[in-house]
């Protein structure tokens, strides 16, 4: 148990000292940010706001196709 933890500590620590590490894990932040903005803006069912919109449209464009098919 303590060589994992000491694993661990280690690789912090590098993490920390290393410039490309600190990046990288600034770009998972900013992802994980861009996923909540996303889901806010479009939730997490389509029964309002965009989603409501977009399967409106969807099922318009398959109606049309159908008929013209």
């Amino acid at each position: 148990m303590i060589k994992f933890y000491i694993q661990t500590t280690e690789a912090f620590k590098r993490l920390a000292s290393d410039k490309g590490g600190v990046v990288s894990f600034e770009y998972v932040i900013v992802a994980a940010c861009i996923v909540a903005a996303v889901a806010a803006a479009f939730g997490t069912t389509t029964a309002s706001g965009i989603g409501a919109a977009l399967t409106t449209a969807i099922g318009k464009v398959t109606t049309a196709v159908t008929t013209a098919a």
